[in-house]
């Protein structure tokens, strides 16, 4: 039996990457998952981003799982959309105990245009935010608590980036996750409901292995200098962040609040 038998989760940014190796690895403990992603292009996004297909794909694997899985395309800027897919989700799947907010874009560019940073905030922060309102009323009625894990980055802790609208735009919005979680961590405390961040270095999904940011990486060396970790690796993989987000909504946390934990290869110590 799995250390999350019985939950239910929802999942953000679920069509592919980390989102679902979080789905997986969830449903792999137990967990049946509300997996819920845009699965459309955004415009200032210079990489492919995810599909439908790819939203059918998280799905096939957790069902390979004998878990159970509702998937709805919705975009976190919509608050409305969104609502209206979490409800879906509830009415299919029973009340949420686990919330992993990970939807984001990462929009730099060799041609920056201010739309980016209005892009990057409203998927990367307001989309945060948008999830975290649409799902904790709900666990504060049931008061039976639960567990909220924010993906940050470690762009949420030092002031890596580069000078786009897009670079600094990311950055911001990934301090602006870590003011979000403390927020919610004393306000849901009451309600025995906890609230992280999780700061990955580079990770090895499409949103960073592609050939546009490596272009763009490309076009200014010393960004990528500072984006070496201190061990020897130079991504680490999705399930290296969904095991410590396992580990933060499981009981073997369970007076875990408010904190800040880095998945990083030792990047944010060298800073």
């Amino acid at each position: 039996m799995g250390v999350l038998e019985g939950k239910v989760a929802f999942v953000t940014g679920a069509a592919r990457g980390q989102g679902r190796s979080h789905a997986v690895r969830l449903a792999q403990e137990g967990a049946d998952i509300i997996a819920i992603d845009i699965a459309a292009q955004i415009d200032t996004v210079p990489y492919p981003m995810s599909t439908p297909d790819d939203l059918a794909e998280t799905a096939r694997q957790v069902e390979a799982l004998d878990r159970r899985i509702f998937t709805r395309q919705a975009d976190v800027r919509d608050k409305d959309a969104l609502q209206a897919a979490f409800d879906a989700g509830v009415a299919e799947l029973g009340p949420v105990d686990i919330v992993a907010a990970n939807a984001g874009i990462a929009p730099m560019s060799l041609t920056p245009q201010y739309q980016e940073w209005t892009d990057v905030i409203a998927v990367n922060l307001t989309g945060v935010y948008h999830t975290v309102e649409v799902a904790a009323p709900s666990m504060i009625e049931r008061g039976e608590g639960g567990a909220i894990v924010l993906t940050s980055s470690t762009a949420g802790l030092t002031g890596i980036g580069g000078n786009t609208p897009g670079g600094i735009g990311y950055t911001a919005a990934k301090h602006g996750v870590v003011g979000l979680m403390r927020a919610y961590a004393n306000y849901l405390a009451p309600y025995s409901i906890r609230v992280n961040t999780v700061h990955p270095t580079g990770v090895n999904t499409p949103m960073v292995v592609n050939e546009f940011m490596q272009q763009f990486l490309q076009a200014d060396p010393a960004m990528g200098q500072a984006m070496a970790n201190a061990l020897p690796v130079e991504l680490v993989e999705p399930v290296d962040i969904s095991n410590a987000i396992v580990w933060l909504v499981s009981d073997a946390a369970r007076y875990v609040t408010g904190v800040t934990l880095p998945v990083d290869a030792g990047f944010v110590n060298k800073r």
